[in-house]
């Protein structure tokens, strides 16, 4: 795993302030955000590793934690997919106020339920406008069905091929997807791509998602 290398930022939403790590290489061709799941944070060691394969493409990466010290304690808030799509949708707003951020095309890169978070966000406009490409990492997309047919960015689920329930549910939300999509098998994966390599291919398989489309 890369070490983590952070820029402290507080992002101020309407009545929480959101703690996160910004870092845009020079020369970024685009700007990721990262939705991590349910009982992960912005130190997700797996996200990180992501997030460095990404900066050495020239594309930028913001890991925040979605909810409050608080809010994680509570266990259905981790769940609450509206309100987690919601602050995603304030965030990615900040970063269109922010000097060094505000030309960057923006992407998602959602694990587990945050997958199902970036879905429903990138579904409403203006964020619709703003976000040009998804990469779900073992998503829970079917916990935002309802955003499915009106994503417009280009989606990348990336599934674990041992991950026999959610690489199911992959297929059925994948196919309500009328967007630009691909379909990418780690085979042998279980749901935290553990085994040798299997990381590694995930990154590769979003880095290149990311730089084509953003």
């Amino acid at each position: 795993m890369a070490p983590l290398s952070e820029t402290l930022v507080s992002i101020t939403l309407d009545d929480v302030v959101l703690e996160g790590a910004l870092e845009i290489p020079e020369g970024a061709t685009g700007l990721v955000v990262f939705v991590h799941g349910s009982g992960s944070s912005r130190k997700s060691p797996r996200n990180n590793y992501v997030a460095h394969v990404l900066r050495d493409r020239r594309l930028g990466t913001l890991l925040f934690d979605l909810l409050t010290e608080v809010e994680d304690r509570v266990p259905e808030a981790r769940f609450d997919i509206p309100l987690l799509s919601e602050r995603l949708r304030a965030v990615t707003q900040w970063l269109g106020r922010r000097p060094e951020t505000t030309s960057l095309r923006v992407g998602y890169f959602g694990a587990s339920t945050g997958a199902a978070a970036a879905l429903q966000a990138a579904s409403r406009a203006p964020s619709n406008e703003r976000v040009g490409a998804i990469v779900s990492r073992g998503g829970r997309v079917d916990m935002a069905p309802e955003a499915l047919p009106d994503v417009q960015a280009p989606c990348l689920f990336i599934v674990g091929g041992a991950d026999t329930q959610v690489h199911r549910l992959n297929q059925e939300a994948y196919a309500q997807l009328t967007c630009t999509k691909a379909f990418h098998v780690v085979e042998g994966a279980g749901h935290l791509f553990r085994g040798r390599g299997e990381l590694e291919e995930v990154a590769q398989a979003a880095a290149d998602w990311f730089a084509e489309m953003l």
